[in-house]
Parts: structure tokens; sequence; C-alpha cells
């Protein structure tokens, strides 16, 4: 598979100036689905914000906690969403530097309905890894602020990669967390990932004139534009060939993936498979596509 950002190559757990008054330390968890790794930020000069601390490892701790710099201290632990990668580090950061953890609420807060009652009815997520433990000091609810030394952030409620998940605004820069990545699309794995809250969300995005995105694995997005109208083009491109194959002949989830993921790696057809299942349970609430007897993950999907 051909490296999709060959000139992003950070050190693991240095500290690098993006900005002033931003740094990133990035973790050392690549992988398929993290790419060189989860980028950790550092925002302020003085009272430092963290964001996304990364998972639960010691050395990257100690990697956060070596890039501070006399003067330096963490007064805000801010957490973009409850996956393995991203929130897990924070109780202990928390624990070291008695800073609170702050986020939109446990893993399950802020599920649509539909994904309430699919979890409720045994539908579970693909093995992306929850932080189903991850439980925020401070709650953040869409469009509050959050101050420290110097530097001010707003919470943005954008649901869709996962259904608490948060953006922060600084100014006309956006860390995007998982939702918008400039390396590949996100994963939408139901009940977890809802595939109509994450359009909304990125149709939300666009009516604001951001200038950068800092996203959760990768290079910054320095098109924001251009790189939300992609997602939204690469999302409906994937309905209209869902629905197109179901005129053939019913299918399952995993044999549309099949059928329309032709390019990705064997390793990857399973996260494949959940973002098919993302488009047909929305599908599905459209009267578009119905499951053949009850909605699951193995269901037998048919078009309307």
């Amino acid at each position: 598979m051909q490296d999709p950002q060959p000139d992003f190559q950070p050190r693991t757990g240095i500290a690098e100036t993006l900005a002033p008054g931003l740094r990133r330390v990035l973790a050392p968890n690549p992988s398929p689905m993290t790419f060189r790794g989860t980028n950790t930020y550092l925002l302020g000069t003085g009272g430092i914000a963290v964001i996304d601390p990364g998972p639960d490892d010691p050395t990257h701790l100690q990697a956060l906690l070596d890039a501070l710099t006399p003067g330096q201290e963490i007064t805000h632990i801010l957490v973009t969403h409850a996956h393995l990668d991203h929130s897990p580090l924070a109780r202990d950061l928390s624990r070291r530097t008695g800073a609170p953890v702050l986020g939109f609420g446990p893993a399950q807060a802020g599920r649509s309905a539909i994904m309430r009652k699919l979890a409720d009815e045994g539908l579970v997520g693909g093995g992306e890894g929850v932080d189903s433990g991850f439980v925020p000091d401070i709650v953040l609810a869409d469009g509050d602020t959050v101050a420290g030394d110097g530097w001010t952030v707003e919470a943005l409620h954008t649901p869709g990669h996962m259904a608490n998940h948060l953006s922060f605004a600084w100014g006309d820069v956006l860390f995007s967390g998982d939702l918008v990545m400039g390396w590949a699309t996100s994963l939408v794995s139901p009940p977890d990932g809802d595939l109509t809250a994450f359009m909304s969300s990125l149709e939300r995005l666009q009516e604001r004139p951001w200038s950068l995105f800092h996203a959760g694995h990768g290079a910054p997005v320095t098109a924001p534009a251009q790189r939300l109208e992609a997602l939204l083009t690469h999302r409906r491109g994937r309905e209209t060939a869902i629905l197109e194959a179901l005129t053939q002949t019913p299918a399952t989830a995993r044999d549309l993936a099949e059928r329309i993921y032709t390019d990705v790696p064997p390793a990857l057809l399973p996260a494949a498979t959940r973002n098919v299942l993302a488009h047909l349970i929305d599908l599905t609430s459209k009267s578009r596509v119905a499951p053949v007897g009850d909605l699951s993950a193995e269901a037998v999907f048919r078009s309307i």
C-alpha cells in the first residue's frame, strides 16, 4: 500500500513546534488504523492544554512531561473522543499533574436514538478499541469555551466517527481529532460511529472559514475546505456504489465491502465492512434499503 503522506515523518516522543504556542508529540502506537501514531498537542506557553493525551503508555506519558520547559505546567487535558488511542493516558496524566480531564462525556455519550436502539439490541462495534472506562472530570457541551494561560478553545460536538467526539476550535484552526484527517478517511463503525451524524458534522464544519486542521493522526490538513468537500464526495460515492450493487442482488455488508473496496489490503477489510454497515444503517433510516429480517451486522440487505 502506498504511503499516503511520505513527507510526514515526525520523531516519536519529541515535542515539535507547529506554531507559536503549539507543539505536537507523536505517540509510539503506529498501526494500519493510527498511521504513524496518535498526535498529542500541547497548546500554550505557560499553562499548557494537552489535547488527546493518547494511549496508556508510560513512555508517552514521560515524553509529555519531559516536553514541559521551566515555568510550564499542564493545566487542562482535552479529549476529542474515547478511543483507546486517544483517551486512556488522560487519567494517569491527570494524577501526575493535577489537571482536570475535559470531554463530551463517557464513551456512549451523544449516541443518536437509532444507535442507542441498535446497541440495546446487541449491535456491537468492530473491535476498533473503545475506552469504556473514560469519564471526564468536566463535561463540555457543544459551544462551550475553555480558556487557559493565553489560549482559548471552543468545543464543537462533531459526532460521526464516535458519538462523544469533540473538535476544538482555536481561532480559525481546528483540532479535528479523527473526524477529519488528511492521510485517510475516518472509520465509522456502528453503534459508536454514525454515518448520518458524520455527514452532518462535516457539513457543519463547512460553514466556517478554517485555515488549518490539526488531525488526530497524520500531517496537518492545509486546505480544510477542499478536504471537507472531498470527504463528503467520497461518502456520497460509496452510497451510490452500495445502492447500485443492491439493485443487482441482496447482500451483506461484508459482501458489499469485498465488491466495492477493491483497493484495500485484506487487513483493513473488516474496517471497510463496518463503514459499509454504517452506510446501510443510514440508508435504512432513509427507506432506501431494508434488511431481510432483523437489522444486524450480519443481515442481508435489499434495495427498496
